[in-house]
């Protein structure tokens, strides 16, 4: 075993117990900065605000089909100053995620500053995908006013975020990396992916990359009409790429050759998993589902781990030294668990108000991350998402939220609510609903019925359609391959005020739902209180209640909200609205009628709540994708 590979490996020993020492010259490079930056403190439920940083501060218009940088415009760091983050803060914001920070894959020649080329062949759009990560001790250097002090000026964008009140999160991305990853800013002590890999064999424990032995990687056969960069010359833009031998795909494909649709830009990353699925590392004991984050730091105190374990821990521990807050974990569910339960518990004893996302798409699976990957929050994609989906575009009646809600009530609180990421469709797009309205009732909803955070991507809350087409990507989804700009974004920035000085009347309008509906949730108490659903008691009632319609209370001792969605695009009629038995007795609702504060209320109508021994109504009438946050006021 090598000398670096031993220090490495004392390093993972030392996990729990070596608390505020970090180990690594790459951590200790940095602590001065994050100590005059400290993480600002963050009450009631967390809102998590997605930027895409390369998008997020340009305010150029031409957005040309596979435009330059020089032809579109790209935001820079600098573009998210105080005033733009103090607009992100009035929505009541906790957590800034900014997507894209470490340095990708891109086209653009920084030779000038060290930074080798990447050849078009395989980076997907001009500006290359995040997702395709070359070097992670840097960042993006297109997100610079000068390259050359790329990671400072990152660096300040945390300071600012910070002074707002707010915390920082980045991707990591474990599964995979660039085609060619190469790293020119790894701190002394740390090697590259597949520095020392043994490329004679597919597979070998402290490999970082799995191998197609013999033979060469031959890149895939374009579908339709594609040529990278549209068709525009570029002298790497020759069909070819060199890497001998292959490496498997970070899809897992094992061909030399992958297909188009594979994930051809990248590499899969190996951590100790055979080629046959069986597991080259010490496993978990399942009764550490039940056990806390500092056993399971103790756990892994000292045992022998692949190589690339350690490599991904000690990027995390050097930008949780520079000041950032916290992970969003890209396809974590394509990694093995063990490994969160390695790094999740190491992150935890430095910084244990760390926000831990991951990107996890197996609803079978979510308890494992959760309980045994000690994973903070998943993607709610699959069921709540997708359930809200189907409501907004008529496909689904709204007993599918009920079914979600009470599948997940084991986990609810794990699970982060969104409904548009830079993976989905624009709601406003014809693809998804056609109209940012539609999104109304089904964000109060998202927002509101669980404990969960709520994420925000941006320009949602100004109803961008995604209607853009920039190239690689298609419209529908604002591009994450190319050069653009967000047109209804760009209006609200009104050239760097931030004040939505260009932005039309609907896009005012729906901007201060998000934001009354956002702080609503993040400072009441309540909204992280007891959950009951009143769909199922209302939908057989003849109250005039329908499937359109969607119900729930929250409750803490002190606080009782009755909340009602609209999903229809038509006023509701009157609706008689039954609150159970059970809550009847739970709230000791014993007066024979309740005053009732609307919290949330814009064009619907409502009484007061009336009891007649065990049954309690309210009656009530909802405007065309409206929603009613009603709070009962009780004596004291």
């Amino acid at each position: 075993m090598n000398d670096i590979k031993k220090i490495a490996m004392g390093i993972a020993a030392m996990v729990a117990l070596s608390v505020g020492i970090v180990g690594l010259v790459a951590c200790n490079q940095s602590t001065d900065r994050a100590e005059q930056t400290p993480t600002p403190v963050v009450h009631g439920k967390p809102v998590v605000y997605q930027i895409f940083t390369r998008l997020y501060g340009n305010t150029n218009t031409t957005n040309k089909p596979w435009g330059t940088l020089e032809e579109n415009g790209v935001g820079k760091f600098n573009d998210i100053n105080e005033t733009a983050l103090k607009s992100i803060k009035e929505l009541g914001v906790t957590h800034v995620w900014y997507t894209g920070v470490p340095h990708h894959a891109v086209i653009r020649d920084y030779t000038a500053f060290g930074i080798s080329n990447d050849d078009p062949d395989v980076v997907k759009g001009r500006a290359g995908s995040p997702y395709a990560v070359k070097d992670y001790y840097n960042v993006n250097p297109d997100l610079a006013v000068d390259p050359a002090k790329r990671l400072q000026e990152f660096e300040a964008l945390i300071a600012r975020t910070h002074a707002q009140g707010m915390r920082v999160i980045i991707d990591i991305v474990p599964n995979h990396v660039a085609r060619r990853y190469e790293s020119l800013s790894n701190p002394q002590g740390i090697e590259n992916f597949g520095a020392r890999d043994d490329v004679s064999v597919e597979y070998q424990r402290d490999n970082n990359f799995y191998y197609v032995v013999g033979e060469d990687f031959r890149v895939p056969e374009a579908l339709g009409n594609y040529q990278p960069l549209g068709g525009d010359a570029h002298p790497l833009s020759d069909g070819q790429f060199d890497e001998k031998p292959a490496k498997w795909t970070g899809n897992g494909s094992r061909l030399a050759q992958p297909k188009f649709d594979d994930w051809y830009e990248t590499v899969k990353i190996n951590y100790g998993v055979r080629p046959d699925g069986t597991k080259d590392f010490p496993e978990l004991p399942a009764d550490y589902a039940q056990k806390d984050l500092l056993a399971h730091a103790q756990f892994w105190q000292g045992k022998d781990v692949p190589d690339s374990w350690i490599k991904f821990r000690q990027i995390a521990e050097y930008w949780l030294a520079k000041g950032v807050d916290g992970f969003r974990y890209d396809m974590a569910e394509m990694v093995p668990v063990e490994f969160w339960s390695y790094l999740n518990s190491a992150i935890k004893q430095k910084n244990p108000q760390a926000f831990l996302l991951a990107e996890v798409y197996n609803p079978a699976e979510y308890r494992n991350y959760i309980r045994m990957g000690k994973m903070d929050y998943l993607y709610d994609k699959v069921e709540m998402y997708d359930g809200l989906k189907a409501v907004m575009q008529g496909k689904s009646g709204t007993d599918v939220i009920a079914q979600v809600q009470a599948g997940m009530s084991d986990i609810e609180e794990h699970m982060l609510h969104f409904l548009e990421n830079h993976d989905e469709q624009r709601i406003a797009s014809p693809e998804f609903a056609g109209s940012a309205e539609k999104a109304k009732p089904a964000m109060v909803v998202s927002t509101l019925i669980s404990r969960s955070p709520t994420m925000l991507y941006f320009a949602q809350e100004v109803g961008e359609a995604g209607e853009l087409d920039s190239g690689f990507g298609d419209p529908s989804r604002t591009t994450i391959f190319d050069y653009a700009g967000v047109p209804a974004h760009q209006r609200y920035m009104n050239g760097g005020k931030f004040d939505g000085g260009q932005s039309t009347a609907s896009e005012k309008t729906l901007r201060e739902f998000y934001r009354e509906l956002l702080n609503l949730s993040h400072h009441s108490a309540v909204a992280e209180g007891e959950y009951r659903e009143l769909h199922s008691h209302n939908i057989s009632a003849a109250g005039g209640y329908t499937n359109k319609l969607f119900a729930f209370t929250r409750a803490t001792q002190t606080q009782k909200w009755i909340v009602i969605s609209n999903f229809s695009g038509e006023q509701s009629g009157l609706v008689k609205l039954l609150l159970p038995a059970a809550t009847i007795k739970d709230w000791a609702l014993n007066e024979t009628a309740y005053e009732l504060s609307a919290k949330l209320a814009h064009g619907s109508q409502f009484s007061t709540l009336t009891v007649n021994e065990d049954v309690a109504t309210v009656e009530l009438e909802l405007a065309a994708y409206d929603s009613l946050v009603l709070e009962v006021v009780t004596k004291n």
